[in-house]
């Protein structure tokens, strides 16, 4: 008797619907965090209204991924906030890495190249860009 080997191959459409699964959740995911994040800074500062005539990004305490960890340690409501921006800009970029094992599995090593260049300068404009 001959048992047949079932080989499962992952298709286009599989791709894209795990692919669009990844983007839908991250964007939930995301937006829970941020609305748990307001919610919970809004309890701790009733009745402070900020200026917003003036902006002031100098006094951000939360401007490197660091700093939004150590936020977090501390449940403080407004790094709550900041690390569901945070995941929601990794959202697309966790999609180009799952889209590049995908292209590496399908064996299309030039959108595989493709992806690692898309990657590199979305990397090296998060860092702040090449001239500092």
């Amino acid at each position: 008797m001959e048992q047949a080997e079932h080989k499962q191959n992952i298709n286009d459409k599989d791709i894209q619907a795990i692919l669009g699964t990844l983007l839908r959740a991250g964007v939930i995911i995301s937006m829970t965090i941020v609305l748990i994040g307001g919610i919970i800074f809004l309890t701790h500062h009733k009745g402070v209204i900020a200026d917003y005539k003036v902006f002031k990004p100098e006094i951000s305490e939360f401007s490197s991924i660091a700093a939004i960890f150590n936020g977090l340690a501390t449940f403080r409501g407004d790094a709550i906030v900041q690390f569901g921006i945070l995941m929601l800009i990794f959202t697309p970029i966790a999609r180009i890495i799952f889209a590049i094992f995908s292209f590496f599995l399908e064996r299309d090593y030039l959108y595989v190249i493709i992806g690692f260049i898309i990657l590199a300068i979305i990397t090296i404009s998060l860092s702040g860009g090449l001239a500092h």
